[in-house]
């Protein structure tokens, strides 16, 4: 069966942009990248459950946004290293609002270590939480999108411009082949997952986080001479490509990875 036809394809080009009705659940909702992609799948029209795993304010920031766009979202404690729990939370999601039409798996964390003194218990965790769990969370969005039908699904992966290439002058070796492999696994279910959902990833450069706020100050200065945009994104500016990835505005687009980076990848 061929990838899914959207309804109207010559109807007004801004009612293609909408999420009214659908459902979302978005790993790593409580903060950074994450938190910015719940507020605008809700801002589109979407019911939103934000899955996050230590955050203690995330029930709050549910909340928040439920009453700001007027949506659904509803905060689910999880973890994206465990599959049994993983699949297990997102089997309820489906089952709390009566179908799933989105997944982002966005969960993802980084650490710089040099590649000779790597420890193992090190480099299986940024595998588990980054690699692990981004398959987990498919996995488990990808069955339900298969029992709801064709075209029923839309799955959405944050990679990293680390994955097309490497970062200096921190040394991370695990974390790049980790975002690497996601891109990768992205094309693979797209093509996989043809007759019942589209498969996309998203690739950020440097995001103003809590990621990146730690590093030292001659770092950011090496970055910003190598970035053209001359800066580091506010993740809100992202929220854009996730509500077009969602939504019908990208129905012929499967396997892709966006890149979004300041220009920073193009030097």
């Amino acid at each position: 069966m061929p990838l899914a036809t959207p309804p109207e394809p010559s109807k007004h080009v801004l009612s293609h942009f909408s999420l009214q009705g659908k459902v979302a659940a978005v790993t790593g909702g409580a903060r950074g990248i994450g938190l910015e992609v719940c507020r605008a799948l809700a801002e589109a029209g979407a019911s939103v459950a934000l899955i996050y795993t230590s955050s203690k304010d995330a029930e709050q920031t549910a909340e928040s946004i439920a009453r700001a766009t007027g949506q659904r979202v509803v905060a689910y404690k999880s973890d994206v290293r465990n599959k049994a729990t993983i699949t297990a939370t997102i089997d309820q999601v489906a089952k709390d609002f009566g179908k799933l039409d989105i997944c982002v798996a966005n969960a993802g964390i980084a650490a710089h270590h040099d590649s000779l003194s790597y420890a193992e218990d090190d480099w299986q965790e940024m595998m588990r939480v980054n690699l692990d769990g981004a398959m987990f969370t498919a996995q488990a969005a990808g069955n339900i999108f298969k029992k709801q039908g064709p075209g029923a699904g839309s799955m959405i992966f944050t990679a990293s411009v680390s994955a097309i290439l490497v970062n200096i002058p921190q040394k991370q070796s695990a974390y790049n082949a980790s975002k690497a492999a996601v891109v990768h696994l992205a094309k693979c279910l797209a093509v996989e997952w043809t007759e019942f959902a589209r498969v996309n990833c998203i690739s950020p450069g440097f995001i103003a986080t809590d990621m990146l706020s730690v590093h030292p100050p001659e770092w950011r200065e090496k970055w910003f001479q190598m970035i053209p945009g001359g800066r580091l994104c506010d993740p809100a500016e992202l929220k854009g490509a996730y509500v077009y990835l969602a939504s019908d505005a990208s129905s012929y687009m499967t396997g892709a990875n966006m890149v979004i980076d300041g220009g920073y990848t193009l030097p």
